[in-house]
């Protein structure tokens, strides 16, 4: 069993972009999003640079660097143009993610071990810069294993299968999908990868995840954007982290 530890928040700003991307402009300002998220009690702050710039775009990145006072989780595709990106800006963190143009939101996880060498071999320029390197996945026991092979010092477990099933009444398979996400972390754990976890959490399904010892962080966004539209970012945010504390005391 883990020693049971201050649970980390990562607020993700993509779709702070996305509204502001809607009109074109400059409002809502994504790195203003950002210093709000600092204040309102988040540990980190996650932004995704998609290779089709929908939200997110290369000045953000930029600005971020510059004016965050908590570490950049910065979510890119292992691609050599975001590899380039990554090591000219050297975030605290990287985690690479499965990525497909037509897709709304990213779905599932990375194969690891279909492209085990390949991602050994990109990570590999990224660790040596000091990037923590994170590897966004299933909670699978092979893409666990992989991950760990290829040197990833933390996995990112996708919880959106859970947080689906929750969603759409589906209780009996959350539980299942609950049960699956605590035996893997449990398991990387052992293995001494750092475990994080994230997509699709909400306030109704966060508390859960963040009981679970060996997570050491969540990261969080969409749901915090609109949940703003009726809160306020700050409130929004503040209950998020609320709920997270609650659960792990």
């Amino acid at each position: 069993m883990a020693e049971q530890q201050k649970l980390r928040l990562g607020v993700n700003i993509d779709h702070v972009a996305t509204v502001r991307n809607a009109r074109g402009g400059q409002y809502p300002d994504p790195l203003r999003a950002a210093k709000i998220a600092e204040k309102a009690g988040a540990d980190g702050i996650t932004a995704h640079l998609r290779e089709d710039r929908r939200h997110i775009s290369d000045a953000d990145i930029e600005g971020l660097m510059d004016v965050l006072s908590v570490p950049l989780n910065f979510e890119m595709a292992a691609t050599d143009e975001m590899q380039k990106i990554a090591l000219r800006h050297q975030p605290h963190a990287v985690c690479i993610v499965p990525e497909k143009r037509e897709e709304r939101t990213t779905e599932g996880g990375l194969d690891v071990a279909r492209e085990e060498n390949r991602l050994a071999h990109f990570i590999a320029p990224l660790r040596d810069a000091g990037c923590r390197v994170s590897i966004f996945i299933a909670a699978d026991q092979r893409q666990i294993e992989a991950a760990n092979r290829i040197g990833a010092e933390v996995i990112e477990l996708h919880t959106g299968a859970y947080c689906d099933a929750y969603a759409e009444g589906r209780f009996d398979e959350a539980q299942e999908e609950l049960r699956r996400l605590q035996e893997m972390a449990t398991m990387a754990h052992g293995l001494g990868l750092e475990v994080h976890a994230g997509h699709g959490l909400t306030y109704d399904t966060v508390s859960p995840v963040a009981a679970f010892p060996e997570v050491r962080e969540l990261n969080i966004g969409h749901f915090l954007i609109g949940e703003a539209i009726f809160l306020g970012l700050e409130p929004a945010i503040a209950e998020m982290r609320r709920l997270m504390d609650e659960a792990r005391s």
